[in-house]
């Protein structure tokens, strides 16, 4: 809340306290480094002989001291400013053909490299690097959808050497780029089809691990799904050995206390996975809300795009999107219905 009509000593008193519900409000400028900074900053206490204070960061310039790089005291409105600072660091790493290095990122964003790091996992919930990553990742499904021939797509998306996007290739694809690209031409996935007290569900698995169970109320139709997202892939049906895994996933649909610890193949966007395995954290028989999940991955301002991630989903009660909730504890949406939504919260909470 601004506060208006401080006194020296008060501005003193909350430099002291490093007090964050005083930042821009007033800056302090230390004379003998002639570098102002904002009330919170960590930086090494200074002597109060040595301490004027400005109302504005253009005052405390005027006068001819430079902005501190560790808390940037020119973001006078710290939420919005930093998100801008970061917006703008996400799009010249869009942008660049090779990721661009945190040195070079905080340089642009004139703050040091420490605190431009932090502020940029604060605001994404994600590092630089792995936002970098991501993107990469995201250029080459691009180009491989397009059907651009793999060693174009790799090296067109920012990859010095083919290595290095084969060692991600499994994590960000779930299968090899040639297969990606052909709708997973070569590949196997295993699945089955079984009945449960929410309807028909259908379990399907890569050599990652299960990368879809769906629940639904017409078999063929589930299985046109899992045509449709995979066209050229092999599906193997009849697997003796894979049919013990779907009956402990439709055992846990029955029974949550039974447990379900499988190997999952997921794939999403950096937000996405970290949004994911936020859900998987939360206990059974507990909801959370959106804003909760928000603030756990160190976003509090996404709760629409927490929501958008949820829906996205596509395993069900193994990526338990169905525990969370809106704020005042209504159901919201469910890609698989709010009534199977329901009935698998009310099994958690053993009603």
């Amino acid at each position: 809340m601004q506060k208006h009509g401080w006194t020296d000593e008060e501005r003193w008193q909350a430099v002291q306290q490093r007090d964050k519900a005083a930042d821009g409000q007033f800056v302090f400028a230390v004379r003998t480094t002639g570098i102002y900074c904002r009330p919170s900053c960590t930086s090494r206490p200074a002597l109060r002989k040595n301490v004027t204070f400005y109302d504005t960061a253009d005052q405390a310039e005027a006068n001819g001291y430079r902005a501190c790089k560790r808390c940037n005291p020119k973001l006078d409105g710290p939420a919005n400013d930093r998100a801008a600072v970061v917006a703008k660091a996400c799009r010249t790493i869009e942008a660049a053909e090779e990721p661009p290095s945190l040195d070079a990122l905080a340089k642009q964003a004139g703050i040091s490299r420490f605190y431009f790091h932090r502020i940029f996992k604060d605001v994404t919930g994600v590092t630089p690097k792995a936002y970098a990553a991501a993107c990469r990742a995201a250029r080459v499904r691009g180009e491989l959808e397009k059907g651009t021939s793999v060693t174009s797509a790799i090296f067109d998306a920012g990859y010095n050497a083919s290595s290095r996007f084969y060692e991600e290739a499994g994590t960000r694809l779930g299968m090899r780029p040639t297969q990606f690209r052909d709708g997973g031409r070569d590949a196997k996935i295993k699945f089955a089809v079984g009945q449960c007290t929410l309807g028909t569900i259908l379990i399907a698995a890569t050599d990652l691990g299960v990368c879809a169970i769906d629940f639904g109320s017409d078999p063929e139709q589930l299985v046109h799904q899992l045509q449709d997202r995979f066209p050229r892939a092999e599906l193997i049906g009849d697997d003796t050995d894979f049919e013990a895994i779907a009956a402990a996933v439709i055992a846990y649909v029955e029974d949550p206390e039974a447990g379900l610890d499988l190997p999952l193949d997921i794939c999403g966007t950096a937000f996405q996975q970290k949004v994911w395995q936020a859900l998987r954290s939360i206990p059974a028989g507990q909801t959370v809300s959106y804003a909760d999940v928000a603030r756990d991955i160190g976003r509090p301002k996404a709760v629409r795009a927490v929501a958008q991630a949820c829906g996205a989903n596509r395993i069900a009660v193994a990526i338990p999107c169905h525990r969370v909730v809106r704020t005042d504890g209504a159901l919201s949406g469910y890609r698989w219905g709010v009534e199977r939504k329901q009935a698998l919260l009310d099994r958690e909470a053993g009603r």
